[in-house]
């Protein structure tokens, strides 16, 4: 066990989990299998970068960190990722809705069903 890396020092299962159940999230990165995902070749692309998804379920991992399983539905994968690796869609801050101005109605529609 000496050899897993927590790559930081933040404890962030002192604080709430920064997303909730059915929040739309998208990747900040490219995931890629790590092995852990069944099906798949070891370095497989199973997310892209810009891929929304919904957070289905919310675990912790080495009593430090948040994981959150999210489905994405493009692709058809259920990954685990972190709270940096995701971004939500449905709580931005007002000062980035305003910034983003007529773009920020988009964003209601990114992800859904309806066109």
């Amino acid at each position: 066990m000496a050899d897993i890396n927590r790559d930081d020092d933040e404890i962030e299962l002192a604080s709430p989990p920064r997303f909730t159940y059915g929040e739309r999230v998208v990747s900040r990165s490219v995931v890629r299998n790590d092995g852990t995902y069944n099906g798949h070749d070891i370095g497989a692309v199973l997310v892209n970068k810009g891929e929304i998804g919904y957070v289905i379920h919310i675990n912790t991992f080495l009593q430090q960190f948040y994981i959150y399983a999210v489905d994405f539905v493009e692709s058809g994968h259920r990954v685990g990722m972190r709270a940096k690796e995701l971004c939500t869609l449905d709580n931005l801050p007002d000062e980035v809705l305003e910034q983003l101005g007529d773009k920020a109605v988009a964003l209601r529609t990114l992800g859904s069903a309806k066109p």
